[in-house]
């Protein structure tokens, strides 16, 4: 399996202590650093990432992964569709 195959994000957006819409413009501006198929991950503590980037994956349909709880906030993955 090649390496931006795995689960594990090859980028991460860090947006800890950015209040949503930010992550999601993060995450909008940097998703073609990596290639199709792979995974990007944002970092964030706003609430309204729990429900507003899943919510962007399907809107873009690109695939929501997993949210990792962290310390401070989360960070979740979306594997990049095209």
């Amino acid at each position: 399996m090649p390496e931006h195959a795995s689960g594990r994000p090859m980028v991460t957006v860090e947006a800890v202590g950015r209040k949503c819409p930010l992550p999601i413009i993060m995450l909008s501006q940097r998703l073609h650093e990596v290639p199709i198929g792979a995974v990007i991950a944002v970092t964030a503590d706003d609430p309204a990432a729990r429900a507003d980037i899943p919510a962007w994956c399907r809107m873009k349909m690109h695939e929501f992964v997993v949210e990792e709880p962290l310390v401070r906030g989360s960070a979740f993955h979306i594997r990049r569709k095209y």
